[in-house]
């Protein structure tokens, strides 16, 4: 008897203690709202700040494992390729049956320099401005500007000193088509909606070789959800290369240093030997006169 009750009672107790839990991680009314985040003079969220992305996308915007150098006999295991999760909703990129070949061209081909062609390789190694939204996920910072004299706002990025300006109250004319594209922005809520288009052919977005065409079009959403984090996506929609629009996501973190601030990385200097030096009968020389502190390995 005594056993039973004793069983009984502490059957009541464990139950007493899971409705306590419960009710501590129930989410209460109010809870799971969107963030806040704090305002600009004219109201709008303020997403001034210097940012990055803490992910291997750059490399490949798809899963992938960790591979080797692209010269491992020169570079041992500096400039392996870092294994990553894919940043692709549902790891599929849909491109159409053509453009599977050219992907897997590009790839096989990315270290391959015409000096005489604009395009061919991959365009970071010869530093022209990343595109749109590959500038995003550089394993660099970049800096939104918000909040001046006009409702227009800019972002900075370290790599190649890029920058763009998101237009959100006129829609200029059209210009050609541009590395960093022409951007169109609004406001939902919390979240900064921008529309990309005008972006050059040659950009690529990740070292692994993915690819569009001049028809690419993007729309990127900037979403406060702490103080020093956003949600980022990037729907992208390109007819003449994928079957459907696909979208990518990730978070950006704000940079928290003490004087956070963008440095220089200007590259074209770096870049010079890579697209130059091959044209030359003497290639070291050549290297040399470009950038005279460099060394052959």
């Amino acid at each position: 008897m005594r056993n039973r009750f004793s069983g009984s009672m502490m059957a009541i107790a464990t139950a007493g203690v899971i409705a306590v839990l419960w009710l501590v991680v129930k989410p209460t009314s109010g809870q799971g709202q969107a963030y806040r985040a704090p305002r600009t003079a004219d109201g709008r969220p303020n997403l001034n700040g210097i940012w990055q992305a803490l992910n291997t996308a750059n490399w490949d915007i798809q899963d992938h494992a960790a591979g080797p150098a692209p010269f491992p006999l020169l570079l041992g295991a500096i400039g392996a390729v870092p294994a990553g999760q894919g940043v692709v909703e549902g790891n599929e990129i849909p491109y159409q049956p053509w453009a599977v070949a050219k992907k897997k061209e590009n790839y096989e081909t990315r270290l391959t320099v015409d000096p005489l062609k604009l395009l061919g390789g991959d365009p970071e190694a010869r530093c022209y401005f990343p595109g749109v939204p590959r500038a995003t996920y550089l394993p660099y910072p970049f800096q939104i500007v918000q909040g001046g004299s006009t409702d227009d706002i800019g972002i900075l990025y370290e790599f190649d000193t890029a920058n763009r300006v998101i237009h959100m109250n006129r829609k200029p004319v059209p210009p050609v088509e541009a590395w960093m594209g022409l951007s169109y922005g609004h406001w939902e809520g919390e979240t900064l909606v921008v529309d990309v288009t005008n972006l050059h052919e040659g950009t690529w977005f990740d070292r692994a070789g993915n690819f569009h065409s001049d028809a690419l079009h993007v729309v990127e959403r900037y979403t406060p959800i702490s103080r020093d984090a956003l949600s980022y996506e990037a729907t992208i929609e390109d007819p003449k290369v994928f079957t459907r629009p696909w979208k990518m996501s990730m978070p950006l973190y704000r940079r928290l240093e003490k004087n956070a601030r963008l440095l220089v990385f200007k590259c074209v200097e770096f870049a010079e030997p890579y697209v130059y030096g091959a044209i030359s009968n003497h290639p070291e020389e050549a290297v040399k006169k470009m950038w005279p502190t460099w060394s052959p390995p």
